[in-house]
């Protein structure tokens, strides 16, 4: 079996559209999104409408959360908190009934997965390698997959030990039975690692592998988007930054 992962899409059609497309010929047989299909961008009806339609497992995230009103608007200010509250406004019905029925953690295939973190699957952070032990020690199963941070990461231990802890290139990783892992596959609609291009994994249960991927998609559309929705200019800015 093989699986694509994805997360973090944002509202970003464009992104997200190439990404599916490329998808498409890696011939996987499932697609699993962890979450924030929305926030940010300015194609929240459209993302949502093919996520749902598309993905075998979807999660929710915080933003996606609170544009569903499961958690208080107030939660995000500034730039988050317009965008919040422009796309409820701009949601259909059954886009924002769709994103009701979403949890920010599942399993898949004795995959745990959660678009933040096991000790809190909406709100932590695991971007550094403390952190990462702290989730790992909980995990009941060798592998986890975690969005939110918005950079791809991977984190392995074995017998207590960290193996592996930080950043992850584009490229392939065989994963050592025994050893926990802890992966994140980065973001399809608002990196911030520095690369704007948009990210995703490819989960090969038979080899045994993580791979992964990284491809260019025309962020000058999705940037005009926004600006067009009305949005923050700041919000078209940083996606040509990857930050």
């Amino acid at each position: 079996m093989r699986a694509a992962i994805i997360s973090d899409v944002h509202s970003n059609l464009a992104a997200l559209e190439t990404v599916l497309s490329i998808i498409e010929a890696e011939q996987v047989d499932e697609l699993w999104c962890l979450g924030d299909l929305v926030g940010y961008g300015a194609d929240p009806e459209r993302c949502v409408e093919i996520l749902m339609d598309r993905c075998d497992v979807t999660l929710a995230g915080n933003h996606d959360l609170v544009v569903a009103g499961a958690i208080d608007m107030s939660v995000f200010t500034h730039d988050a908190g317009t965008a919040a509250r422009w796309t409820a406004k701009v949601l259909s019905e059954t886009a924002m009934e769709q994103l009701k029925t979403l949890l920010p953690f599942g399993e898949r295939n004795e995959v745990e997965l959660y678009h933040a973190s096991i000790r809190d699957p909406i709100w932590e952070y695991v971007v550094d390698p403390g952190t990462a032990a702290a989730c790992l020690a909980l995990q009941t199963h060798n592998l986890a997959l975690i969005g939110h941070s918005h950079v791809p990461l991977v984190y392995a231990m074995a017998q207590g030990e960290m193996l592996l802890a930080g950043y992850a290139e584009e490229g392939t990783l065989e994963m050592v039975e025994g050893t926990r892992y802890l992966i994140n596959p980065g973001s399809v609609g608002q990196p911030r690692d520095g690369d704007p291009r948009a990210a995703y994994l490819v989960l090969d249960f038979d080899r045994r592998t993580a791979t992964w991927r990284r491809i260019g998609y025309d962020i000058a559309a999705a940037q005009q988007a926004i600006i067009e929705a009305g949005l923050p200019r700041s919000l078209a800015t940083r996606l040509s930054d990857g930050r």
